[in-house]
């Protein structure tokens, strides 16, 4: 039988449409998902909606209609952003199921049972956003800890769970399983709240307060606490949702992706009512960080909603999956701007991945009549080599060492991509098949070198799918493999060369055409005018190079105010990759850190240094300079150098100084 990987999502609340939050969680539980299911895993993937408690009462009496109304009304909006980014859930939970409803009844009565329920009056401060209780100490300064709004002073009758007779177990748990709680930040924090006694926690609301949710199946006049009955959507989804109950099949959990702000809902009320209803712990909860956008907090009220809809609208569903997993450590925060969101499409996607597409299959169309060649081992070379090494062991490790449910780093599965795609541009760079086009003599050669960039593509495919699937899917069309990305492909070992043979590419348009930012990239995504997509333009014959050469005589008349100076942004960059541009000998392909982004920049130092000699250096980059195109390739920037005619010297720094550090 094949091994099971059970993952879930948060349910999300419906008190309002889905924002970018609810998207970051859902697409990271799909790309492991994909994978899985890619390697013949036995995968359940559940996400669904959490349909009860006040936050649903209140917001559909503001609508003037009823909360079951209000529930119907908004989940379509969840299903069909799903759908727009390619989510491919197992099962789509929503609490106010019937079904559900039985299950948690039936927890609620076990527990009762076992007497860990029991009934008590109670004054404290509730949180209504947070739909829970703080004591005294707690509070800070009339505001909840969690959330920071205001709460309001409660007293009345209520059941609640012996929670704190699980308080020195679940330490056990976590010192004896120390993947339990990920990342390990996260860990801390949850240990570091279980240092203060753990106190019992309320499990029922009364009806006179709040009659929208499951009735206690021992007291009808009381409903269950929201939070109760949404965590046994965890085990309720598996009862009824597939074919045949299957708690047994996937139970233990072996993930739950999480939002930081409810880990102490699934770490502790979650872990200690699993122990109280003597059932196994999930292997491992994943607690991930926030976005904000242009470094402030995203709220509507600021109008910096990043709406989902329009991201995938303008830009797809696979770049908009791209940057979320890309741009930041899963399980940090991490800051959104449509600058870098673009700038990374027009790296990344554009310049790198479909260029890698576009050339290879434009090669072989135009070279070998269409049809994948067959590679000749007499006419391989080291190159060869060192690129099929790095394509193998991306599936064979990499891949598998970054997405491990307990070490879940989609950024470092991606830079190994990356890696591998700009290897397959400067292969294709290097080995010049259109300079063996030409000499007859060199026709086994130029075959295997088109071979060997097409399987590299069919490598990349496989690795790309579970982020980009549509992506994965048009490459797998113009090469002429027509992958099945829903079946096993990667159950047993994929092989250089094992792929199918004297396929038939089909060019297609540009799968990331290169967009220009808009003049208000700051606004709202909600609100920003559609970028403009860039056709792409024939090479011009060798400009000048997109470097600054520092003059020291300056001409009265070429005098500038500090302002005129302060309208130059200078920025540290550190160079961590570099190659050479066809057909030219003095510029060279750069990609910068600039600390909170990365940039491309064409730099016209190919005479004086090699790209092996560049990386690693510490520079100076102008970053406000309007984009330009050198040799057909796109500069975002201009590197600082001294020299009048030639370039003497790359400007240095006498310290050691940080990516994105400001120079004046």
């Amino acid at each position: 039988m094949s091994e099971s990987f059970y993952i879930t999502t948060p349910i999300y609340y419906v008190n309002d449409v889905p924002h970018s939050g609810h998207a970051y969680t859902t697409i990271a539980a799909d790309v492991l998902a994909r994978w899985h299911r890619l390697h013949g895993h036995d995968v359940f993937f559940l996400t669904g909606l959490d349909e009860h408690g006040q936050k649903v009462q209140r917001a559909a009496a503001q609508a003037g209609i009823d909360p079951q109304q209000h529930c119907d009304r908004l989940m379509p909006h969840f299903r069909n952003l799903w759908e727009k980014l390619t989510i491919a859930h197992d099962g789509f939970i929503r609490t106010t199921d019937t079904r559900h409803h039985a299950v948690v009844r039936q927890l609620l009565h076990t527990l009762y049972d076992r007497q860990l329920i029991y009934r008590a009056d109670y004054t404290g401060w509730y949180c209504t956003f947070d739909e829970r209780f703080w004591t005294e100490k707690d509070v800070e300064q009339g505001n909840c800890p969690d959330c920071g709004r205001p709460v309001e002073q409660l007293s009345e009758s209520n059941y609640f769970f012996r929670m704190s007779r699980f308080q020195q177990r679940l330490l056990d748990h976590i010192a004896d399983n120390p993947t339990f709680i990920r990342p390990e930040s996260r860990r801390n924090e949850v240990l570091g709240f279980l240092q203060k006694p753990l106190e019992d926690l309320s499990i029922s609301r009364p009806k006179s307060r709040l009659s929208w949710g499951i009735d206690l199946p021992f007291d009808r006049d009381y409903v269950a606490y929201v939070w109760f009955d949404a965590l046994v959507n965890y085990l309720s989804g598996l009862e009824y949702l597939p074919p045949r109950p299957s708690v047994d099949r996937f139970w233990p959990a072996t993930v739950h992706l999480v939002g930081k702000d409810i880990l102490t809902t699934h770490a502790v009320y979650w872990s200690t009512i699993l122990m109280a209803l003597e059932i196994p712990l999930p292997h491992t909860i994943f607690a991930h960080g926030w976005w904000t956008v242009n470094s402030e907090k995203m709220s509507k009220s600021r109008g910096n909603v990043i709406d989902p809809y329009t991201m995938v609208k303008q830009f797809g569903a696979d770049a908009f999956r791209y940057f979320l997993l890309r741009e930041i450590p899963f399980g940090q925060d991490g800051n959104f701007s449509l600058e870098s969101f673009i700038g990374r499409i027009n790296s990344d996607l554009a310049n790198g991945l479909g260029n890698l597409v576009s050339r290879t299959v434009t090669l072989i169309e135009r070279f070998c009549a269409g049809t994948v060649p067959c590679p000749d081992p007499a006419a391989c070379a080291e190159q060869e080599t060192e690129l099929q090494a790095a394509a193998t062991s991306l599936l064979q490790i990499a891949m598998p060492h970054h997405l491990r449910s307990d070490r879940i780093a989609y950024n470092r599965a991606l830079e190994a991509i990356w890696s591998v795609v700009q290897l397959g541009n400067q292969y294709i760079d290097k080995t010049a098949p259109w300079v063996l086009a030409k000499a007859p003599a060199h026709e086994k050669r130029l075959s295997t070198v088109l071979f060997h960039a097409a399987e590299t593509l069919r490598f990349l495919c496989l690795a790309i799918a579970p982020f980009m699937p549509n992506t994965a899917q048009a490459m797998s069309r113009q090469l002429g493999f027509q992958y099945d990305f829903s079946r096993a492909l990667l159950k047993n070992p994929v092989a250089w060369g094992d792929g199918p043979t004297a396929t038939t590419v089909v060019k297609g348009p540009s799968l990331f055409p290169r967009i220009a930012i808009p003049p208000q990239h700051g606004a709202s995504m909600e609100q920003s005018a559609s970028p403009r997509t860039m056709p792409s333009t024939p090479s011009s014959p060798e400009p000048d190079s997109n470097t600054s050469s520092v003059s020291h005589s300056t001409q009265e008349s070429d005098c500038i105010t500090i302002k005129d100076f302060q309208k130059v942004r200078l920025k540290v960059a550190k160079i961590i990759a570099a190659e050479r541009i066809p057909k030219s000998e003095k510029l060279l392909r750069l990609r910068v850190d600039l600390g909170t982004e990365q940039r491309q920049i064409v730099a016209g130092i190919g005479k004086t240094y090699s790209p092996d000699t560049v990386l690693g250096k510490t520079v100076v980059v102008v970053t406000n300079l309007k984009p330009a195109k050198l040799m057909g390739v796109e500069s975002q920037g201009m590197v600082l150098a001294a020299g009048d005619t030639d370039v003497i010297s790359l400007v240095a720094l006498a310290g050691d100084v940080a990516p994105g550090t400001t120079v004046k």
